[in-house]
């Protein structure tokens, strides 16, 4: 048993009935999913999820996992004859009378989805087994997102209201108190709910937070009073909208007021927050950078500008992977993930693992490839202590002791590009290379219309150079980015190749690390942030500018 709950070998196979899991997705952040939510989703045989959550529980879910389309009938489509419509408790019962391990995902917490109570005693009278995993409820998640605590030291009465179904009594008894009131309802009502609270007795000067997207890097939050909201939202062009139907979260009480917001709220003035953060990488290559891209409120988007394929005559690459076994080596230098894991491969290929390398000195260049060794299940015996480079490795490589080396042989597997600095230097230091082409670089495919437009139009609002071939490659194959995205480069090296494509370099990263880069990167939305608060102009996005002021290049 796991202190979460049941472990998901804990459950029976049945065969002649399935068991449902009720889960609460949350408010829509991925990260606010449980543990045991998790754990449901990995053993799912369905996934019965509402549309707009989706996206969040789907990652989790194990390869091959059904997801039948959710379309819950109405009166209207009954009546339009519509034939194969099923609604989610037709889809849930079916699974789960098969046999089948059921997941029924829901926005919040089930226990406050009126649609999921229905389910489960449907599940309980026809005698299917089903357990509840809570997640977050919206109504509590959005004000922390928000900057909103709903109580403080001195405690106060919450309530919660939810405006499709409250009735006037309720509304008036909201109305009289001078409780914390958490509204759920939608935009364009927001007005008609502080309507309601000031006829019940509210004073209009109450002040009012609104918040849409909650837990997303969508998020927006206004402050106003019950008397002003709607002018509010009418002078931020939020409304009129076709937008309006979007359910928000409306906190009414002392602890809206716009000055305690403006110091609580923590997710909002994350220095990239909502930022579209191009990110001219592999998934393999992106994924750690985009974890810390989100961790400043960035949206990261993967394009990889280069694909890696196998040499075009591998004999070299066998005859040194063979000499690793027999001992022909003394030492093997990784300086790619890229080369880790073309060597993973060709160990797979005959067999072999980690502990070929018993005996053999390993070095390797930067965090990110010490990181895939590691996961191969190899600790590195030497990664540079200064700059990450060739020229790093070669100032900590030891000159060859025919003493202490009894082998004077150095595996390099490389990609095709030629690499002489760290070969002449090893060379220089008294041991020979084998410098061999254990993968090519090519040019990727281009991206998909719709971002090549977007890099083209503006639509990104920051793009990271890891290196010069990602200026090339994403310029060739997408076009250059749009003059008001900014430009962050890792080096001198990476900003001069795109100043020579005409791009204007905004940030540079002080050291030669993608983890730096995107540093400098979150001081640069972070400076540009607090310049527009203290010059009085509201914070907005590079996408959201117009083209024209110049920015100057920022270094940290």
């Amino acid at each position: 048993m796991s202190p979460t709950g049941p472990a998901v070998s804990d459950f029976p196979t049945l065969s002649a009935q399935g068991h449902v899991t009720f889960l609460g997705a949350g408010p829509g952040d991925p990260g606010l999913l449980t543990l045991r939510a998790v754990e449901a989703l990995a053993s799912a045989d369905v996934l019965v999820a509402e549309p707009d959550v989706l996206g969040v529980v789907r990652c989790h879910a194990r390869a091959g996992v059904s997801a039948p389309e959710l379309t819950i009938i109405d009166a209207q489509s009954a009546a339009a004859g519509v034939p194969v419509l099923r609604d989610a408790a037709n889809l849930v019962m079916e699974a789960a009378r098969g046999g089948r391990r059921v997941v029924r995902a829901v926005s919040g917490d089930p226990g406050l989805d009126g649609s999921a109570g229905a389910e489960m005693l449907a599940c309980a009278a026809a005698g299917i087994p089903f357990e509840v995993v809570p997640g977050v409820a919206n109504a509590v998640g959005v004000p922390a997102y928000a900057g909103v605590p709903l109580r403080d030291a001195q405690g106060a009465d919450v309530r919660f209201v939810d405006a499709r179904t409250a009735s006037d009594r309720c509304w008036t008894e909201v109305g009289a108190s001078d409780a914390t009131a958490v509204i759920s309802t939608t935009l364009d009502s927001v007005a008609s709910a502080a309507g309601e609270l000031v006829s019940a007795g509210r004073k209009p000067d109450t002040p009012l937070t609104v918040t849409v997207a909650g837990t997303t890097t969508r998020q927006r939050t206004w402050t106003a009073t019950l008397g002003t909201i709607a002018q509010v939202l009418k002078q931020a062009k939020v409304l009129p909208s076709p937008d309006g139907h979007q359910p928000v979260i409306a906190v009414v009480g002392e602890r809206s007021s716009a000055a305690q917001h403006d110091q609580l709220a923590w997710f909002e003035s994350k220095p990239l927050f909502g930022w579209k953060v191009l990110v001219p990488r592999t998934k393999e290559q992106a994924a750690s950078l985009s974890d810390q891209l989100r961790s400043y409120g960035a949206v990261p988007y993967e394009v990889p500008t280069i694909a890696v394929e196998p040499p075009r005559t591998p004999q070299q690459m066998e005859r040194a992977v063979k000499g690793l076994v027999t001992g022909r080596y003394e030492w093997i230098a990784f300086t790619s993930v890229n080369a880790v894991k073309a060597v993973r491969e060709k160990f797979e290929e005959y067999g072999l693992d980690a502990r070929a390398f018993a005996g053999i000195k390993v070095a390797a260049v930067g965090e990110q490839t010490a990181a895939a060794l590691v996961d191969f299940g190899v600790k590195p015996d030497l990664v540079p202590s200064g700059e990450q480079s060739a020229a790093g490795l070669l100032e900590d490589w030891p000159p060859y002791d025919p003493v202490f080396d009894p082998i004077d042989r150095v595996f390099l597997p490389r990609a095709d590009i030629a690499t002489e600095t760290l070969v002449a230097g090893l060379i220089e230091l008294g041991w020979e290379v084998d410098d061999v082409t254990a993968y090519r670089t090519v040019r990727a495919s281009p991206p998909p219309a719709d971002t090549r437009e977007a890099i083209k139009g503006g639509g990104f609002d920051a793009v990271l150079f890891t290196s010069s071939s990602t200026v090339r490659n994403l310029v060739g194959i997408a076009g250059k980015p749009h003059n008001v995205t900014v430009i962050a480069c890792i080096g001198p090296a990476t900003a001069k190749t795109a100043e020579e494509h005409g791009l204007r370099v905004d940030v540079l990263s002080p050291e030669p690390s993608v983890h730096k880069l995107a540093e400098a990167l979150a001081a640069f939305g972070s400076q540009r942030r607090e310049a527009s608060k203290e010059a009085g102009d509201p914070v907005t996005r590079p996408s959201e500018r117009r083209p024209g002021a110049r920015r100057r290049r920022t270094t940290t």
